[in-house]
């Protein structure tokens, strides 16, 4: 594995797994596919989670692939019930990556469970690999490349994103808006 292309999903309306892609998700669905159609690709993985998969459809469809799910690319739940101030706390768990909410997961459990994916991507033979999850979860992966990203860069992101992780230069980099997208 040379390269992984880490996708943040489109839009959808709402949080839940089964969440459906507004109709301006199906608009940028369609521009992930541009956007992958100059890139060599040998596998497409993504969170079971219905906008994530919804999201690389298009892209999946262009080039005959199949997207593959894996559960271990879902969201981060941050706590088993709602928190009012959950901003505050999130930001609060990317500064102290062992924190976690009753019923949630912390920074470091999310990470941990992301990295196996990515482990067993760097197993297979592919050269270049699409994988599709969400903000926060993505966040934490970028994170184990470069510690110097963080809660501003989770803020910061666009439905979609993609960025581009070079695994023999060990180098991140963020190429949805780079590129004009």
């Amino acid at each position: 594995m040379e390269k992984i292309y880490l996708v943040r999903h489109c839009e959808a309306n709402g949080q839940d797994p089964d969440a459906q892609m507004t109709t301006r998700d199906s608009e940028q669905a369609e521009s992930l596919a541009r956007f992958f159609s100059w890139i060599e690709v040998d596998t497409i993985v993504s969170s079971p989670w219905r906008r994530a998969i919804d999201s690389i459809t298009p892209t999946a469809e262009v080039r005959g692939m199949k997207v593959l799910t894996d559960g271990r690319l879902a969201e981060r739940r941050l706590s088993r019930k709602p928190v009012q101030n959950w901003l505050e706390k999130l930001n609060q768990s990317f500064h102290d990556p062992d924190f976690s909410l009753p019923g949630g997961e912390s920074g470091r459990e999310a990470r941990e469970r992301g990295l196996a994916v990515i482990r067993d991507l760097q197993q297979k033979q592919e050269r270049s690999t699409i994988v599709v999850t969400h903000g926060n979860l993505l966040v934490l992966l970028l994170q184990s490349f470069d510690s110097g990203y963080g809660f501003e860069d989770w803020a910061q992101l666009s439905n979609p994103d993609v960025f581009e992780i070079d695994l023999k230069k060990l180098t991140v980099r963020r190429v949805w808006h780079a590129l004009g997208y």
